[in-house]
């Protein structure tokens, strides 16, 4: 540990504020009530700070610090933009191109009445990046304060891309319907990390979080030069970070001896690495050009399962399976056209699932309803009273969360249930026909097949 402060206020937002060599480590620090911002040395041994003022008219949101000019760029809660030097917590007239705000377009969050979520500067120091709530990533130019480029990643503009013939942007109706659940849960959800943009090393490049994946847009041609973890559809990624790996350093990863061959004359490869935090997740995700491993052990695989649920969270389930296994039933028999299907139901591992399926059997609610989704060599799905895949609800009338376990998609005929998205069970529910274990985690496996294995085979063909 470097240094560990005592403040007499609650901080807001925190942010080193020196170049490397500099004597002191200067350390800025807003306080949450109010508008003053605090320097201090962090080598000093004090409490006492460097320097204090009162930068913005409220408390300020979000700082970053521009090494290239030494100046600061900060937010206040009303999304107002100031720059200001570390040193002297004044304007630093000398490092841009411009005396009053109001030949920039530094009003702009303003005039958009949204605010600043996250600011982040190129390693050139020529530009900078703000994301806001309103779902749009602007780039400024630092020295000018004027606005380059605006990019719309709205609800709206999702949907729009969604229904037109772009392969890039568009994704299966059932994984877009549950990224669009997920992007609602996670406006609502305020302690959730805040979304960032940032830029390559040669500037020229700017990185964010969407909902089809992470974005790499060229800012030069302002074209998508590529989405990377699109086909992650069970992670939302929302804050990031680029390393690019230092090429000072010799000892440089090199590359496949096929491909060495047609670049010789050619510097070494570097392998840069993306890193991202994702919504409700506990984990860091890193994407390189690396290929992950596949070890005959899955347990040693590209996933590192290493989390462990607090004690209270796993008293609360042990508590809650016991109550309810005493009084739900077991095993189910559902009679179709083609033949009965015999089930065998996990009320200690999943009580909430298995109490609205039993229900919903006993009330009649399945009766007469179609398999309105067949898919050979995958599943057949029911449950929906409409027949279409839109309908149907819990029997508490709402939505109701996953219940996952040690129960598996690593077989056949594996009672599933379907969903939007995280925590949207309702009344679907599917019966696989081979192993699907990337469904794991996702959806809720509440039961498995252990007679009529024929009839579900049969229904395969006829969708």
């Amino acid at each position: 540990m470097m240094v560990m402060l005592s403040l007499p206020y609650l901080p807001g937002s925190v942010e080193w504020v020196y170049e490397q060599g500099d004597v002191k480590a200067k350390l800025a620090i807003s306080d949450r009530n109010s508008s003053f911002v605090h320097i201090y040395d962090a080598r000093a041994g004090t409490n006492e700070p460097i320097i204090s003022r009162e930068i913005h008219m409220g408390p300020v949101k979000v700082m970053k610090f521009n090494p290239v000019y030494d100046s600061v760029i900060s937010a206040d809660m009303k999304g107002i933009i100031e720059y200001w030097s570390p040193s002297t917590l004044q304007f630093p007239e000398d490092e841009v191109n411009f005396k009053l705000k109001t030949d920039t377009n530094l009003f702009e969050i303003v005039k958009c009445k949204t605010s600043v979520s996250a600011i982040e500067v190129s390693p050139d120091g020529k530009q900078f990046s703000i994301t806001s709530p309103d779902r749009r990533i602007r780039v400024f130019w630092f020295r000018t304060g004027k606005l380059r480029r605006v990019y719309d990643e709205s609800l709206e503009v999702a949907q729009d891309l969604q229904r037109s013939d772009a392969p890039l942007y568009r994704l299966e109706a059932i994984d877009f319907g549950r990224r669009m659940a997920v992007e609602k849960e996670f406006e609502k959800t305020e302690t959730a990390p805040q979304p960032n943009a940032v830029f390559d090393e040669s500037s020229n490049f700017l990185i964010y979080a969407t909902l089809l994946g992470i974005k790499v847009v060229n800012l030069h041609t302002n074209k998508v030069a590529r989405i990377l973890g699109k086909v992650e559809n069970n992670d939302r990624f929302l804050r990031i970070a680029l390393y690019q790996g230092d090429r000072s350093n010799k000892k440089v990863r090199k590359i496949p001896t096929a491909a060495a061959n047609a670049n010789e004359s050619k510097e070494p490869l570097t392998d840069p690495t993306l890193l991202c935090c994702a919504f409700k997740k506990h984990r860091i995700y890193l994407f390189s050009r690396r290929e992950p491993e596949e070890p005959e052990d899955a347990t040693k695989g590209r996933d590192v399962f290493n989390e462990k649920p607090p004690a209270d969270e796993l008293l609360a389930v042990s508590e809650l399976g016991k109550a309810a296994a005493s009084s739900l039933p077991e095993n189910v028999i559902m009679h179709t056209t083609m033949g009965d299907v015999h089930m065998r139901l996990y009320p200690e591992e999943c009580p909430k699932t298995v109490e609205n399926f039993t229900t919903h059997c006993r009330n009649g609610y399945y009766d007469n309803l179609i398999f309105h989704r067949v898919i050979k060599g995958f599943m057949i799905q029911t449950g929906d009273p409409l027949g279409d895949g839109t309908g149907g609800q819990s029997i508490w009338g709402r939505e109701f969360e996953d219940e996952f376990h040690n129960l598996r998609h690593d077989r056949p005929f594996t009672v599933s249930m379907a969903n939007a998205g995280p925590n949207t069970n309702g009344s679907q529910f599917f019966i696989t026909t081979v192993a699907t274990p990337w469904l794991d985690s996702k959806h809720t496996v509440f039961g498995r097949v252990i007679k009529g294995m024929d009839v579900v085979q049969v229904t395969l063909h006829f969708p």
